[in-house]
């Protein structure tokens, strides 16, 4: 059933191969060929642009009140790109290995090479789009380093990147919504997704203003939702991201892949009280010139600066001396919470870690670190009121990216025929755990240069079917399982807020499976996750109605989604008897506290087929015909 239709050949010529062999369209029957792309971010930006450009009549919906607000502003660190500016022996093969070997050999070969190999023109094109990225003196890009990798190759303006690369993206959108090109959306957000005779034919939408059910057809559908780790609650995303699109694809028959393989960012600002509801990122980049401390005496009280330099732990120099404090996302959080755990823990609730400027300061001087991250230390001064090239940031593991996602094949379909996963909301790249700076890479990379190349190879043989209508009866059933969804959650009218239940659910899976889980946990995770869920749906207190604008009932729906999620993340990982990237398995470590993986027994994609409220597992098998799986170590 899981046919990834990756091309023959030497995996340096797979993406050629395959493009040489695609089906073409011509111009004239492109117009007759109607796609939706939910979301505008930087995958769904690139992707509706780039469709429209080619020809095809492209209907593009997001829940915010405008496209520039999508949530990759807050990927501020850096885009990765194999260009080897800095000539420290980077190439397309050495960043291919990079991230497969930080995924911890759990993604697809071919995949992995092909965003390598896109990514050096992806810089060009969005240089050529006005992206203001840092430079030297002589005008070459300047590059600086994340983490896993001991080459320079990140390219960033500021600590703002993500956001330069929206409003570039955004501009290519707008452009093509003014020549009528593209329909956009705004303030609409999909219920449900219409598959008619198997194939993905259109979506049911909900006005968020008036609350009016409304149903779009289309000849295929792409998602570019991004992730879906608020399901913790507290993560780094926005209030508003969820992962509602693809779960309701994932229920009309879309495969959910490793869902289970969620990252936790070393670098946010830690929890400070009960009664938030995110948490801040601070950029990993921060991690180039800042040194992460915790006192070597336990439950130390004094200030920062009270402390002497022989009294300090840099337990990531000390413990990755190869890789220091640019040591892989996965394995920098894990060290945190071994350090917070073992009573060494700082800041008021004891839950964080120091982030330390001052030998930085002293070695290149104040103003070319406020030249490279000037705008993160003000955003952390204005939320905390501390003057961090002072005084050391304090930082804490946070829920941050999904590596899991939509199951694709090589050309991002799922395993339903005509719909389309990109960006965060699919499985593809990164195995798991993502690397640092290859997050707006991968969603540019999707939209802009993939799925444009790939798409075609469907909808050529869909021109010659019947052209989808919205007064089929698969939209009618969907439009009344919808309002029948909704209807069921305003009736219940209990005593509890829906931020109860999400205060709840965060806790169980950050508990049980978020930086370590364990068999006991995860077993205990489902049997409380499942008694929540029961008590959602007979107590949750809904107020307003389903006609108006009514962000209580979009919560409502949203978290009803997410536990049902939660509970296939913790089957995922409950089924995975090993540790690999971010899913560690207490049970499965070395001796030094490491992931011990096992190949010879998970060296496959889990991908989940839903089954009226169960999960059955199919398994891609992962093939490595050009890498050979090693010891993941950063000593």
């Amino acid at each position: 059933m899981l046919n990834s239709k990756v091309p023959d050949g030497p995996i340096e010529h797979k993406w050629r191969n395959y493009q040489l062999k695609s089906q073409l369209i011509n111009p004239a029957n492109k117009k007759k060929l109607s796609v939706i792309v939910v979301g505008s971010g930087l995958s769904g930006a690139g992707t509706a642009s780039t469709l429209a450009e080619l020809g095809y009549d492209i209907k593009c919906f997001c829940y915010q009140d405008s496209a520039r607000r999508a949530h990759s502003v807050a990927a501020q660190g850096g885009i990765n790109a194999a260009k080897n500016y800095q000539h420290d022996g980077d190439s397309v093969y050495r960043m291919f290995y990079d991230t497969l070997k930080g995924g911890d050999f759990r993604s697809r070969e071919a995949n992995t090479y092909r965003l390598a190999e896109l990514s050096a023109p992806l810089i060009d094109h969005f240089v050529q789009q006005g992206v203001p990225f840092a430079r030297e003196y002589g005008g070459t890009l300047v590059n600086r380093s994340f983490g896993g990798v001991q080459v320079q190759r990140t390219f960033y303006a500021r600590g703002q990147t993500g956001q330069q690369l929206l409003l570039a993206s955004y501009s290519q959108l707008y452009k093509m919504i003014r020549a009528k090109k593209v329909e956009l959306f705004p303030r609409s957000e999909m219920l449900d997704l219409v598959v008619i005779d198997g194939k993905a034919k259109g979506i049911i939408v909900r006005n968020l203003v008036t609350g009016k059910l409304e149903r779009y057809a289309a000849d295929a559908v792409v998602l570019a939702t991004g992730g879906y780790s608020r399901v913790f609650r507290l993560s780094t995303l926005a209030i508003g991201c969820n992962g509602s699109a693809i779960w309701k694809a994932h229920k009309k028959g879309a495969f959910f892949a490793a869902p289970s393989f969620t990252q936790i960012h070393p670098t946010a600002l830690p929890q400070s009280s009960e009664a938030q509801s995110k948490l801040t990122l601070m950029s990993e980049s921060l991690r180039n010139d800042g040194r992460i401390w915790v006192p070597l005496k336990k439950d130390d009280t004094r200030k920062p600066l009270d402390i002497p330099e022989d009294e300090r732990d840099y337990y990531l120099e000390r413990r990755y001396p190869s890789f220091g404090n640019l040591a892989p996302r996965d394995i920098a959080s894990r060290a945190a919470k071994e350090r917070i755990d073992a009573g060494h823990g700082v800041g008021r609730l004891k839950n964080a870690v120091y982030l330390d400027f001052k030998d930085a300061i002293e070695k290149f001087g104040l103003d070319t670190i406020k030249d490279r991250y000037g705008n993160l230390f003000k955003m952390y001064k204005k939320i905390t009121g501390i003057d961090a090239y002072s005084t050391p940031m304090l930082i804490s593991p946070t829920a941050h990216f999904s590596m899991g996602g939509l199951w694709v094949d090589y050309e991002l379909m799922t395993t339903v025929p005509g719909l389309y996963a990109v960006g965060e909301c699919n499985f593809s790249d990164h195995g798991a755990n993502r690397l640092g700076a290859n997050s707006l890479l991968q969603a540019s990379v999707d939209g802009y240069f993939i799925l444009p190349n790939t798409i075609n190879n469907y909808l050529a043989d869909e021109i010659k079917s019947e052209q989808p209508n919205i007064d089929h009866p698969e939209f009618e059933k969907a439009e009344q399982l919808a309002r029948e969804h909704i209807s069921k959650i305003l009736a219940i009218n209990g005593s509890k807020t829906v931020d109860h239940f999400h205060r709840e659910l965060g806790k169980i899976m950050w508990q049980e499976c978020a930086m370590s889980r364990t068999r006991n946990g995860l077993q205990n995770a489902i049997t409380e996750i499942k008694k929540l869920r029961d008590a959602f749906w007979s107590d949750v207190k809904v107020t307003g109605s389903e006609n108006e604008m009514n962000t209580e009932l979009e919560k409502a729906y949203r978290l009803a989604d997410f536990i049902e999620l939660g509970i296939l993340m913790c089957t995922d990982a409950l089924q995975r008897d090993e540790s690999c990237g971010a899913h560690f398995r207490e049970e499965f470590q070395t001796n030094d506290g490491e992931a011990l993986r096992k190949d010879e027994a998970y060296s496959y994609v889990s991908a989940w087929e839903y089954q009226n409220g169960d999960f059955k597992l199919h398994k891609e098998e992962l093939e490595f015909e050009f890498v050979k799986p090693t010891v993941r170590s950063y000593k």
